[in-house]
């Protein structure tokens, strides 16, 4: 079995135990090592390269968790990091994933929830809580939006992380139309990923 190494950083001692004590009742997820701030999550980053860093956006005095993802990012692009935060307000989302992270969980989501972010970021999938992606979804279904309700739909989904052939289970299409979906929705929103697709779309309903 693999075991995905995780990087815990949050300026509360208490919150870093409870998700320690948490993640630690799962096999395959390993906690090897907590920072309480941005600063102190980029030194430990210098000797260690855990395949998830957990991070909270606001942490006191200093670097913020935004801050501290670019950082991350510039220095390795395919760190996968994973915001876990009590905020969940438009502008932090966008700032966040803009950012470089990989998906955006929050605090009073459930343990299942919070494993299977966790393993989704650590195999490159975009993750994000139901409630964001559920404001995702009817941003998107305005009837001005340029997507088809089914390309609105399919991208609504792949902020859970599924790939083609969970999308194609789940829609009950073939995965040849849903790598035709896919393409059409890059098209229209003028990217290549579906990361940058979820970025742009939350832009262009005007979540800042």
């Amino acid at each position: 079995m693999t075991t995905i190494s995780v990087l815990l950083v949050d300026d509360h001692l208490v919150v870093r135990s409870g998700l320690k004590a948490l993640l630690d009742t799962q096999p395959d997820i390993e906690v090897i090592a907590e920072a309480d701030s941005g600063e102190a999550a980029l030194r430990i980053l210098e000797n260690l390269s855990p395949d998830v860093v957990v991070m909270d956006l606001a942490m006191g005095a200093g670097m913020d968790g935004i801050d501290a993802i670019k950082e991350i990012h510039q220095r390795n692009a395919k760190q996968a990091v994973l915001v876990f935060t009590t905020y969940d307000s438009d502008a932090d989302i966008v700032r966040a994933v803009d950012a470089g992270a990989m998906g955006y969980l929050l605090k009073d989501a459930a343990p299942e929830e919070i494993f299977s972010a966790v393993r989704g970021a650590s195999n490159g999938k975009s993750v994000m809580s139901a409630p964001v992606a559920s404001k995702l979804f009817r941003r998107l279904r305005n009837p001005d939006e340029a997507l088809t309700p089914r390309e609105a739909e399919l991208l609504s989904l792949l902020v859970e992380g599924l790939g083609n052939k969970e999308l194609s289970q789940r829609l009950f299409i073939s995965e040849a139309t849903v790598k035709t979906h896919l393409a059409h929705i890059y098209a229209k929103l003028g990217v290549e990923t579906r990361v940058e697709a979820i970025t742009t779309a939350l832009r262009r309903e005007g979540m800042r």
